[in-house]
């Protein structure tokens, strides 16, 4: 199990590596010279933005190929682009090939990432599922503590191997991940989709039993429920096919809450990427910069403290989200990064006070570290233990359209408005936020302790909010049980 969740979460290193790398760079002086680049402005979200503007391209690989030739496949093929993007953006000799390295590299982690969640999450039991999705999640700190740790070094070269080098180790995880990734077993309802049920039943038995015994009541349960849920002839043979994701009301109902964790559905604007993370992630040294923090590396070291800081917020969220649940957890979280954005722009709306600017940057430091708590996890697990089998693959396509696409808002918008209003920026986040809390409290269903399938059964009722927070803790066959009556 462990080797299964390290190859899923290699999947998900390369976007840590990405914002963090670009970030960095972005305020070396080096880069700015080599591609006659600002820190800010029209050019950076160009170089910024293709990297989001692709991943939104993955919606058909993502729909393809995990149905098509199963999640393996999938994260091999997207990792594979990842590594040949990587090589391609830090050889790049102008700013063409650069930008198109970073082309490469969005596309391959738009397919790995999305592939990775529904291998997790399909594989995991159901009260460890948020665990584990959470760590997937998470490791994106480790690149990105990796690459701003790095950059600390590099910085301080005077040649063009202070952003190069930083960008090759962006392939890493790729590369890891596309040795190892057939040395783990496949997605049981996979198998089971493509009529391969013994091999299912025996993954389940090794993966979900101590015993291992593939007869077991815990896996005779499971196995009913995924044959009762996942049809050999669904809309998943169909790579076309998206229907499940609108089909009846219960299937608009999981759509929308996809959508509320991407984006909301008349705004276009990601939760999760609009909250004001992507404002942190990418443009953080020039938000140190604007606080009174000049030096170059003084900036990528904070820059490196805030990726430690906030990978600690990630985890706390990852252990304590099977305890809390999934509702209080995203409230917890909007509401407290909501609170510390109002402070932060009351604190950086003053420039020339350097108590005030240094208390700005430390809200600014929490601010990484409560919405780790609140949304990292979050944004691997919730999209895809809503939806069922028949739409997880496309669904998972589709929350890459959105949030990407409200992720160009980030990396097309961000540098020209921090360019232009500076601190007020965070105005707009701190309105947007709040907004997010009361949509989240009146929508958003409780999928903790469920298993994939029993969820299904959740949106089914008359009211699916209140039905979840009230059965959460229903019976279910364990290990011990298993144990006792094999």
């Amino acid at each position: 199990m462990y080797l299964i969740i390290l190859v899923a979460c290699f999947c998900s290193g390369d976007s840590g590596f990405d914002g963090t790398v670009m970030g960095g760079i972005n305020s070396m002086k080096q880069y700015q010279t080599y591609f006659d680049m600002s820190s800010a402005g029209a050019k950076t979200s160009i170089v910024f933005g293709v990297y989001t503007m692709c991943r939104d391209y993955t919606c058909l690989s993502v729909s393809i190929l995990p149905d098509m030739f199963g999640r393996r496949v999938s994260m091999f093929c997207g990792n594979l682009m990842i590594v040949i993007g990587a090589c391609v953006t830090a050889t790049a000799k102008n700013r063409a090939t650069f930008i198109g390295g970073r082309y490469l590299t969005g596309l391959g982690s738009g397919t790995a990432g999305a592939s990775a969640k529904s291998f997790l999450g399909e594989l995991t039991p159901p009260q460890h599922r948020g665990l584990f999705m959470g760590l997937l999640n998470s490791f994106y700190f480790v690149g990105q503590i990796t690459a701003s740790g790095m950059m600390v070094s590099t910085g301080r070269y005077n040649n063009n191997w202070s952003w190069r080098l930083p960008i090759f180790v962006q392939l890493v995880p790729a590369a890891l991940n596309v040795l190892l990734v057939f040395t783990c077993p496949e997605s049981p309802r996979w198998l089971y989709s493509v009529g391969r049920k013994d091999e299912a039943r025996q993954i389940l038995a090794k993966l979900h039993s101590q015993t291992g015994n593939v007869n077991s009541p815990l896996i005779d349960l499971e196995m009913e429920e995924i044959e009762e849920k996942v049809a050999l002839d669904g809309s998943d043979k169909r790579w076309w096919d998206f229907r499940p994701l609108f089909r009846t009301a219960t299937d608009r109902y999981r759509t929308l809450l996809v959508i509320i964790i991407g984006t909301h559905s008349f705004f276009y604007r990601a939760f999760g990427q609009l909250s004001g993370n992507g404002l942190i992630t990418y443009f953080l040294p020039v938000l140190l910069k604007d606080a009174g923090i000049k030096s170059q590396n003084k900036q990528l070291t904070l820059n490196f403290v805030n990726s430690i800081t906030s990978y600690m917020g990630a985890l706390t969220g990852s252990a304590l989200v099977d305890r809390i649940g999934r509702r209080r957890t995203l409230l917890i979280g909007t509401a407290g990064i909501t609170i510390i954005l109002a402070i932060v722009s009351g604190l950086l709306s003053e420039t020339g006070n350097a108590a005030r600017s240094n208390a700005g940057v430390a809200f600014i430091f929490l601010f990484g570290v409560v919405f780790s708590f609140g949304w990292t996890a979050m944004q691997a697990l919730y999209p895809m233990e809503v939806l069922s089998y028949e739409s997880r693959a496309k669904g998972l396509g589709f929350l890459n359209i959105i949030t990407q696409g409200s992720s160009c808002i980030n990396t097309f918008g961000l540098p020209v408005a921090l360019q232009k209003i500076g601190w007020k920026v965070y105005l707009i986040f701190v309105f947007w936020d709040l907004f997010e809390v009361i949509v989240i409290y009146f929508t958003v269903v409780e999928t903790k302790g469920f298993t994939l399938e029993e969820i299904e059964e959740v949106f089914k009722q008359p009211n699916p909010v209140k039905y979840s927070t009230e059965h959460r803790f229903r019976f279910k066959p364990t290990i011990a049980d298993d144990e006792k009556e094999s």
